[in-house]
């Protein structure tokens, strides 16, 4: 089952590449939020980047799948029928990661950046519960604060036009950092549009790695001399 153990290998360097992605994704707007505030959870830009969906979800819940996934490959020390079972039963854990990874992502895409809410950078509802979680309305999933003009609610009423609250087929200057609501939005849509396709992609691989595992475990592994093991 060479074919099985090729998989696996190659299963366990995506696992690896996507964790690192997603911890990555999910410290950029920590690190500028640090950057501009001079401490964390000051103004941060979102309350989702500290829900850890890159972090926890799409970083550390995968630690386990990847590296029983790349010692279960041909030559490896877990090459064998055991090394590949415990490849397919802990990727069940990189799956748990990546949907909430991706809940979390989508959910951050609809509400958008605290900047665009009508209580501007208050953190009052960033408390994590699942609640919040799986209270989520797809059919908003527009990206309207990102494609409006500002998504900021006007004050001044003399000046305020139509134009302002219409999107646009592409806004100017959107992916301009020349204010600190462009800025904001910015990054929260590159973040979690990154972090949903990092847990669409794990979901994937971890998906395949529980089938090929299970039929390495089945079939046994290819060792030296064509020995089946």
């Amino acid at each position: 089952m060479t074919c099985c153990e090729g998989w696996t290998s190659c299963n366990g360097f995506s696992l690896l590449v996507l964790l690192l992605f997603g911890i990555v994704l999910n410290a950029i707007p920590l690190i500028v939020n640090f950057v501009d505030e001079g401490q964390f959870f000051h103004n941060p830009i979102s309350c989702f980047e500290w829900w850890f969906p890159g972090i926890i979800g799409a970083g550390l819940m995968v630690i386990p799948a990847a590296t029983m996934s790349l010692a279960a490959r041909k030559r490896a020390c877990c090459n064998n029928r055991t090394g590949m079972l415990l490849s397919s039963l802990l990727n069940v854990i990189t799956i748990i990661g990546a949907v909430y990874c991706i809940l979390v992502s989508i959910h951050a895409l609809i509400e958008g950046p605290l900047i665009c809410n009508s209580e501007g950078n208050s953190t009052s509802n960033c408390e994590f519960s699942f609640s919040n979680l799986s209270d989520t309305h797809p059919e908003f999933f527009n990206l309207q604060w990102f494609y409006k003009e500002s998504c900021i609610a006007p004050t001044d009423y003399t000046n305020f036009t139509v134009n302002s609250i219409m999107p646009s087929g592409w806004r100017e200057h959107s992916l301009h950092f020349n204010s600190k609501e462009n800025k904001h939005r910015t990054i929260h849509l590159t973040v979690f549009l990154g972090l949903l396709l990092v847990g669409i992609l794990e979901l994937l691989v971890g998906f395949s790695q529980i089938v090929i595992g299970f039929l390495g475990c089945l079939c046994g592994v290819t060792k030296r001399r064509n020995r089946i093991v």
